[in-house]
């Protein structure tokens, strides 16, 4: 049943060291989704899609930081197709979706306000980040890799890869999930607006 399936996605974008260049903008180049099926409690299926930006370059410090080059990402696909193939293929409207922290909602409400294309996800979001911290009495929010290993899960592939990230995000979820601390019916608590951003 598709009501208990939720997506987990987790974004790379253009960085640098510092400040951008001058009339650059930080722009998603990849986009990482895992479904978890919550029911079953399982990953069901990983997806990958690479976004070229229009507004910026992957930089030396960027390639080193992901994995991900110039050449990889101007093979990739416009946001505003992102944005629709997540809608129409992974259905991102209906689907109640999570990632680690806020940063992946924020970075997709900007780049699509900025851009402009509708946005492609519904209103059920949940900072996964932010339930590991309250379910594990944590005082602080942790990295994944942190959570990872606070919860004796290996990580998977590469950190920093928004694929692999996303795969392992939703190790984490099904394990809130084994201990009763995730909310299956509705994707996860309800977000609250007024959240602290991840760190």
């Amino acid at each position: 049943m598709d009501g208990e399936l939720l997506n987990v996605v987790d974004v790379e974008a253009t960085c640098w060291p510092g400040q951008p260049p001058p009339g650059a903008v930080s722009e998603i180049i990849e986009i990482g989704l895992t479904v978890v099926d919550l029911a079953a409690g399982e990953r069901r299926a990983r997806h990958r899609i690479l976004v070229r930006p229009q507004r910026s370059a992957v930089s030396a410090f960027c390639t080193e930081l992901t994995g991900l080059t110039p050449e990889e990402v101007a093979r990739g696909t416009s946001f505003a197709e992102a944005c629709r193939l997540l809608a129409a293929e992974h259905r991102a409207g209906e689907r109640p979706w999570a990632s680690w922290g806020d940063y992946d909602r924020r970075q997709f409400t900007r780049q699509c306000a900025a851009t402009p294309v509708p946005y492609p996800f519904g209103r059920r979001h949940t900072n996964a980040k932010a339930v590991f911290t309250e379910a594990y009495g944590l005082r602080r929010r942790p990295g994944m890799a942190q959570a990872l290993e606070l919860a004796g899960l290996p990580l998977e592939g590469r950190h920093h890869r928004g694929e692999d990230d996303a795969w392992n995000i939703a190790a984490l979820v099904l394990d809130l999930a084994a201990r009763g601390d995730w909310l299956s019916s509705a994707g996860g608590p309800p977000a609250s607006p007024g959240r602290r951003p991840h760190g």
